[in-house]
């Protein structure tokens, strides 16, 4: 199935992607719609153009490729499935995500990754191929965030205040130092070689993805980010 999408308003848009039987979808001219693709469970969606926010929210299976850049809230609560954005994105990505997997070829905006949890052996991730905003990992409980910093100048891909609030969940940076002003609740650590095979697997499927050498990736020294579960953000909560 083949829409164009233009002017058409976001709610008919995505009436037409949900009432299709059509499990391929593409969508050309997106103008920024909002909630494509919220909820889906099987359907393949294709999109050329810009999407609006909420792109793939509480999405549990399928995939959605971007031909170009994402806005706000991409994946918010998502369950399952792959969202792949041949672009930037913009903040909030990746917010409150359960499960599935999400890559950013550039960019991807502030708040990337936050209130991100896990489930036993359902972990989300999220590949920025570029840098990120500030507050990366705010709230992380849980999932992979992995900044592989490309064409990127500065010393280190991710904004101001990474991990605040952090509790859980594993942040990698491909960096040969760490963000400045990490709080003390969240642990600088070697990469090891387990580690290594996770990162691995994750940069082949964005260099597959994006048709990038992965000798431009690897080898390459990553930085690890973890909760200090030694000293938690108790004094942040009310308790007796």
């Amino acid at each position: 199935m083949i829409i164009t999408a233009g002017e058409i308003y976001y709610s008919e848009l995505n009436r037409q992607i949900k009432e299709s039987s059509d499990h391929e979808i593409t969508l050309k001219n997106v103008l920024g719609q909002r909630y494509i693709g919220c909820g889906c469970m099987d359907k393949n969606i294709e999109i050329h153009g810009t999407s609006g926010n909420a792109l793939g929210a509480y999405m549990s299976g399928g995939s959605i490729e971007v031909f170009g850049n994402a806005q706000d809230a991409t994946g918010d609560t998502m369950n399952d499935g792959q969202i792949i954005i041949h672009g930037n994105c913009g903040d909030a990505t990746g917010y409150g995500m359960r499960g599935g997997e999400i890559y950013i070829q550039g960019n991807a905006g502030y708040r990337v990754g936050i209130h991100m949890k896990e489930y036993q052996d359902i972990k989300p991730v999220l590949v920025i191929g570029g840098k990120t905003g500030d507050f990366l990992g705010e709230y992380q409980a849980g999932g992979i965030i992995l900044v592989l910093g490309l064409n990127e100048d500065r010393g280190n891909p991710v904004g101001n205040f990474c991990g605040t609030g952090m509790h859980g969940g594993t942040i990698y940076i491909r960096s040969d130092s760490p963000p400045a002003n990490l709080p003390k609740q969240v642990n600088v650590c070697d990469v090891s070689n387990k580690d290594l095979e996770i990162i691995k697997k994750y940069v082949r499927k964005y260099c597959e993805f994006f048709n990038v050498a992965e000798s431009k990736v690897l080898p390459s020294k990553f930085i690890k980010l973890v909760a200090n579960t030694k000293n938690p953000y108790k004094q942040l909560y009310t308790h007796n």
